[in-house]
This record gives structure tokens, sequence and C-alpha cells, in this order.
């Protein structure tokens, strides 16, 4: 009987320690596990050939996990809010014309928010407003530095249109950058989506851009740091409220 307890104590405290490591190591999307498990093997391959490439493989292994990283985030519990979909710098605010390949005279006026991921950021991204699906489409493209404008024109790309309320859209762009070679979407068009939501993940190193009326209230500027599914990037009245 003895035995048992000090077996079911041992279980609890293995438990009690595994809760407590979760919040230090953040779990990990699982797009990145082939790429962690390759790492790791090429890691093993340079031990053989020398200690020196081993530590190094060792170090980029640990950076592969690092980076494939997906903490839980805390998204305000605020309506009608625009929420950041990337973790990264806040590059770029300015008007610019909608995303839509179109012809150019029916693209309308919007801003746009620009946010640059780079290696050390977290990559998972996350849904930056409430609303439906409406629309998806992929661009292939160049891989010019993100941290570029040009690269929103250029890049590949995957743009998502969400309608907020009525005749009200938001778009969201995940674009390639200089190394990223893998622009994962999860969504579908009709989907109904929720602000925080993740949606996808790029790698490695990369951009979003997000496309808001020009009546919005922009609440970040160019050179801050914005944090996936938690920064407000910009708020607005909903025409349901007036």
């Amino acid at each position: 009987m003895n035995k048992n307890n000090d077996l079911i104590t041992k279980i609890k405290s293995l438990l009690s320690s595994s809760e407590q490591l979760k919040k230090f190591f953040p779990s990990i999307n699982s797009e990145g596990y082939p790429f962690i498990a390759l790492f790791f093997f090429i890691a093993l391959l340079f031990s053989l050939v020398s200690d020196f490439l081993g530590w190094i493989g060792f170090l980029l292994s640990l950076w592969c996990v690092y980076f494939f990283r997906d903490p839980n985030r805390f998204t305000p519990d605020t309506d009608n809010t625009v929420i950041s979909p990337a973790d990264g710098k806040v590059v770029k605010v300015d008007s610019a014309k909608s995303p839509e390949i179109l012809k150019d005279k029916q693209r309308i006026s919007m801003t746009k928010i620009s946010v640059f991921m780079n290696v050390f950021n977290v990559h998972v991204n996350r849904v930056p407003v409430s609303g439906k699906v409406v629309w998806l489409k992929y661009i292939p493209g160049t891989f010019i530095n993100a941290s570029l404008d040009k690269s929103s024109e250029n890049n590949e790309r995957m743009i998502a249109k969400i309608e907020v309320e009525k005749n009200v859209f938001v778009y969201v762009v995940q674009i390639a950058g200089l190394i990223a070679r893998r622009i994962k979407c999860d969504l579908t068009e009709n989907q109904t989506v929720k602000v925080g939501e993740r949606y996808g993940i790029i790698r490695f190193g990369s951009r979003l851009d997000v496309y808001i009326p020009t009546n919005f209230n922009v609440k970040v500027k160019e050179g801050q740091l914005a944090i996936s599914g938690e920064t407000i990037l910009a708020d607005f009245v909903s025409s349901n409220s007036k």
C-alpha cells in the first residue's frame, strides 16, 4: 500500500513539474516538428565529423525549437478592435490601395499597417479582427527583404479578406521574406473567425500587412514593437452601435 502511495506521489510530482516547465517552455507549433527533427539529425551527423561542428548543429537545433515556439496570448476583451496578427516591428503606417488584384481604379484607398518579423520573433500568425473570410488569394512572387515596402507588391503572399460587418472589410496579407519560402494559411472562404485565433505561420522571417478602412483609428506608430494577438493596431465604431 505504501509503495502504491509512493508511486502516486511521484507521478503527481512529475505532472506538477511538467506544468511548471510549460511556463518556461511554450508549446511548439506542429509545423515545426519536421524541421526540428531534421536540425537535430544534421547536428548528429556534424558531431560524427567533429565536436565543434556538433555543438554548432546543436545550437542551431535549439534555435529551430525557439523559432517554432507557439506561446499563448491574451487578446484584449474589447469589441471593435484590430489586433496585430504578428510579433515584430511596425515598419509602416501609411495610406495605400487595397491589395486585391483589380484594376487600379477599382482599388480603394485604405490605411496599411505593416509588421516585420525577424528570425527571432514568434512566427505564428493570428486573426486581426472578428468577422467572416469572404475571399482568399495566393499570389506567387519574389523573395526580397520583407522589411522593404516594395515587398507588399512584389513578394509571394497570401491575402485574406475579412468582412467585419456589412460592406466593411479588413485585409491581412502574409508576405514571404528574404529567406522565407513557405506561407501556411489555415483559413477557408466563408469561415467565421474570431480575433486572436491562430490561423497560419510563415517560415523564416517575413511580414504581415493589415489594410483597414481610412475611418478606423490607428493606435500604433512606426518603430513600435507589436505582440501577436495582443497589441491593438486600431479601433473603430461599429455601424450597429450608431
